[in-house]
């Protein structure tokens, strides 16, 4: 039998809708370490499973992607107890097959950030201790990814216009701003399929807590350098996002589903060890949510 599973959500468009959560309640004045989260989050569960949703940039969208407070988020959510967590994020296509309203599934990130707050173990009083030099690949939980993978891919009878990509990196800017022309061509010259402002640093923080992450991409547009398509613009973004949200959405509630099928315990144990062994620390100094007995 499968271990108890908690899973919390990283998203915005449709997935802070309390309906989608039974037995909903709103966890307030949350505090970490590294300062507030971005809203309030929402527990409750969903098929039995007990689940936790924050929204990233909060539920009015009113902080921009540099100003989200990433650690914090993070933390919190692990201070819940969360098992494994699942991300929606929006993104722009870099690929002439990668269309708007599609779904996306990175294998990794190329970082062209430079304003973020990047890792825990930051030297500061009151953080996690130690410096830590984590390895990045692979960046994304690969078995949580293809649970993803499979679950859109069982929806597809069901959802004929749910269009699906297994693989693919993206570039991740600073934002606010969308890219020039010229970045995206260029992005797009390197291969990548995406081009997002929020998937770094959600993936190694993440992963610098040992916990199983695994995000969607929700293509919204074009971003600029097709000729021949509208040219991404916040009310592109956002059309079609509403239009779209109800994939995701289903796709988190199905996929909760088979994440509560698999017994996490022992990938979990392992995961933790080789992050703890990331770090340059004395290993009788206790790291919290990396070592038994950390709290």
């Amino acid at each position: 039998m499968a271990s108890k599973v908690k899973v919390g959500i990283i998203g915005g468009t449709g997935l802070e809708d309390p309906q989608i959560l039974e037995n909903a309640r709103l966890i307030e004045n949350v505090d970490t370490p590294y300062g507030k989260i971005s809203d309030k989050m929402l527990e409750g569960s969903i098929h039995g499973v007990e689940c936790v949703i924050l929204s990233r940039h909060g539920r009015a969208h009113d902080i921009n992607p540099s100003n989200v407070n990433y650690r914090a988020n993070l933390w919190a959510l692990a201070d819940q107890g969360v098992t494994v967590i699942i991300a929606s994020t929006a993104c722009g296509s870099l690929q002439e097959n990668v269309k708007p309203g599609d779904l996306l599934f990175p294998d990794s990130v190329y970082d062209r950030t430079f304003g973020r707050k990047i890792t825990f173990f930051d030297g500061e009083d009151g953080h996690q201790p130690g410096v830590c030099h984590i390895p990045m690949h692979p960046l994304y939980h690969e078995p949580l990814r293809q649970i993803l993978i499979s679950t859109a891919k069982s929806l597809q009878s069901s959802m004929p216009d749910l269009a699906l990509h297994e693989e693919g990196f993206g570039v991740c800017i600073e934002g606010p701003r969308f890219s020039t022309r010229a970045e995206s061509r260029v992005f797009r010259s390197w291969g990548a399929a995406i081009v997002n402002m929020t998937m770094i640093p959600e993936g190694p923080l993440a992963k610098e807590l040992g916990i199983p992450y695994a995000p969607v991409a929700l293509i919204t547009d074009y971003d600029c350098w097709k000729d021949d398509a509208e040219h991404v613009s916040v009310e592109l973004v956002s059309a079609t996002l509403r239009a779209n949200a109800d994939k995701a959405k289903r796709l988190f509630i199905e996929a909760i589903k088979e994440i509560a099928k698999k017994d996490w315990t022992e990938e979990v144990k392992e995961l933790k060890a080789s992050i703890r062994a990331s770090v340059m620390l004395p290993s009788e100094v206790k790291i919290k949510h990396l070592d038994a007995g950390d709290h």
